[in-house]
């Protein structure tokens, strides 16, 4: 089920920008690791950016790295993912992730997607050439 709820997708063309955002409801908050995904039929959801919320270390994907910039808000309900010169290739569903605690720290890492309990149901973005 998810719990989180993404917003800020829409269509792009290439070399343009977009943000999106990622709020945490009720009374929840992460101290741990959040995270953006995306996700093209038929490939796995693979991470593009994460943020370990105590310390505010950051961790990209090669396929976005000096791209993308996330970012998150001092309430720690609130991440963001700024997307420039946004690409076709970038064109996915994007999906906010959430997971408390430093385990998502070993393991498969913050990239990881099985370092995640919790989810959003994701926001489409589509970039044009």
């Amino acid at each position: 089920q998810a719990q989180l709820v993404e917003s800020g997708g829409g269509s792009e063309q290439a070399g343009g920008s977009l943000r999106l955002s990622c709020v945490v409801p009720g009374d929840i908050f992460i101290r741990g690791c959040m995270g953006w995904f995306r996700q093209v039929p038929g490939n796995e959801r693979e991470g593009v950016a994460a943020v370990y919320t105590g310390a505010g270390s950051t961790y990209y994907s090669s396929s976005v790295k000096g791209r993308f910039t996330i970012s998150q808000d001092n309430t720690r309900k609130m991440i963001y993912l700024q997307m420039n010169s946004l690409k076709p290739e970038d064109t996915a569903m994007y999906y906010c992730a959430a997971a408390a605690g430093s385990r998502c720290l070993s393991g498969g890492g913050p990239l990881s997607r099985q370092s995640y309990n919790l989810w959003g149901q994701g926001t489409q973005v589509t970039v044009s050439s």
